[in-house]
């Protein structure tokens, strides 16, 4: 499962511009991830400058 660090998290967007499902949004300048449409590709793992974004 992919999670957000939600105090590294700076809303950037970098991730949500990345998914190519559209499983990130914004909410309260944080990355959330819906787990129902996500299919764990590590996109945004691999695009998030601040590492806020990992698998569990």
């Amino acid at each position: 499962m992919i999670k957000v660090n939600q105090d590294d998290c700076t809303g950037c967007g970098t991730c949500v511009d990345t998914c190519p499902v559209g499983a990130i949004e914004l909410k309260d300048n944080v990355a959330d991830i819906d787990p129902d449409t996500c299919t764990e590709c590590k996109s945004c793992v691999e695009a998030c400058p601040l590492e806020a974004i990992y698998e569990d």
